[in-house]
């Protein structure tokens, strides 16, 4: 399945075939059962490997625990897939009761009366285990309006991976700020080695590229995207990132490459870094086999010394088609998925960070053989989500088509970026 951020590429045609919806009848996928009992689903890509298994055992656990609720999980192989899924449920009256959103899919669905707010089923905006969650997630449950309309589930931030043998080699320690990460990247460079290597991904599904640019903007004082959704692509900031980014092409300290090239350089011992998420860390061993020891860090700082990230995962909303039944039903489900017990277990098994800081007494054992937790859980008190607006997806792949315009074809970084600009614009202005 897929680790990256959902594609685009469906986005336009979602916006359109939620809008034609309406919210009426139950869906035949969430049928509530005679004799009391309720039937409710939660459509995710959680399908393989740990992330299914781990979820089927939580399922079952709270089905044990809730005799008179039957959970059906349904699975989709890709965030674009269960987009597509999704928006064609609510479409035909069908939606699953629950389903994993983006921030920018919440906002899609819930201009259209496709979802439902939180306070609807929970009676309350701010109900019960909201203020137990880290800052970062809570910020990123709520859309413009004000209102919660979503729950936290699997989240994750960014961190530098890094070779720690190829470092203390050349007597460096693993880098704190930008400037000294440009450095060192160029110090351990040279006789086939290429401090990091980056996917910038494609228009219609960015990749760690565009990551890469949007923390080192965010980093020097402007986010590529403002909280209100506002496209700031070609900001002295933007263009600074850009910048960076191609200089460290030109002194052979960044390479170009698709499929996770990062992941695959530093395991085969021919790349010192690689910027991922947090949950990849059991990609990144596999990669790496054992061959040297793994470090992890938090993202540098820019020129403030303000530490920034950005939140990666997604929340679950609660479709508009489910019967008063199943929404009792299912926002006891969507607690216990956020639960302390559950996020410890999820964590452990997944590599998502909990939550909630209550899950980490929890799982002392397993962050003692994995500090990577602690440093990565940290950052979900600061890291910013993606602002919840339909458009904002598009403006990421504007901003992949000047990521590789700068990499692959030498143009200039301020060009490229005011280009990508103006079509971001167009994007929102489109949307809105």
């Amino acid at each position: 399945m897929s680790r990256t951020r959902s594609s685009v590429v469906l986005l336009a045609s979602a916006t359109a075939l939620v809008a034609l919806a309406g919210c009426s009848s139950s869906s035949s996928g969430t049928t509530a059962k005679a004799g009391g009992k309720v039937s409710i689903s939660f459509m995710s890509i959680m399908d393989s490997g740990t992330q299914k298994s781990t979820l089927v055992a939580l399922t079952n656990a709270f089905e044990k625990a809730n005799p008179d609720i039957t959970v059906n999980l349904e699975y989709q192989t890709s965030y674009g897939n269960l987009l597509a899924k999704e928006t064609a449920g609510v479409s035909a009256h069908n939606a699953p009761t629950l389903g994993q959103v983006y921030e920018s899919w919440a906002a899609t669905f819930a201009n259209s009366d496709a979802i439902l707010p939180v306070s609807q089923y929970a009676g309350s905006n701010s109900p019960a285990g909201l203020s137990a969650f880290y800052t970062g997630v809570q910020n990123d449950l709520k859309l413009p309006d004000g209102k919660l309309w979503m729950w936290p589930f699997n989240k994750s931030v960014q961190v530098i991976y890094y070779n720690q043998n190829m470092l203390k080699a050349k007597g460096l320690t693993a880098p704190t700020t930008w400037d000294q990460f440009a450095t060192d990247a160029k110090a351990v460079s040279g006789k086939g080695v290429t401090a990091i290597t980056v996917d910038p991904g494609s228009s219609a599904s960015p990749a760690g590229g565009q990551t890469l640019f949007a923390a080192l903007a965010d980093a020097y004082g402007t986010p590529d995207i403002a909280p209100d959704g506002t496209p700031q692509l070609n900001s002295p900031a933007a263009v600074k990132a850009l910048t960076y980014m191609r200089t460290l092409e030109n002194e052979g300290a960044l390479g170009v490459g698709t499929d996770y090239p990062g992941e695959t350089a530093l395991g085969a011992e021919k790349g010192v870094f690689d910027l991922s998420s947090a949950a990849g860390y059991y990609y990144e061993n596999q990669a790496v086999g054992g061959k040297f020891t793994l470090g992890t860090e938090v993202l540098p700082t820019g020129p403030s010394g303000t530490p920034s990230n950005i939140m990666s995962g997604t929340n679950v909303a609660m479709f508009a088609d489910a019967s008063p039944a199943q929404q009792s039903a299912g926002w006891k489900y969507m607690q216990f998925l956020a639960s302390a017990s559950s996020q410890a277990q999820w964590s452990e098994q997944t590599g998502y960070l909990p939550v909630t800081s209550a899950a980490l007494p929890l799982m002392s054992s397993f962050i003692a053989k994995n500090p990577y937790m602690t440093t990565a859980v940290a950052a979900l008190e600061y890291a910013v989500p993606q602002p919840p607006y339909a458009w904002v997806q598009q403006a990421e792949g504007e901003e992949v088509v000047a990521i590789q315009a700068v990499l692959e074809k030498n143009e200039d970084p301020a060009t490229a970026l005011n280009a990508a600009q103006k079509a971001a614009q167009a994007d929102k202005q489109a949307d809105q």
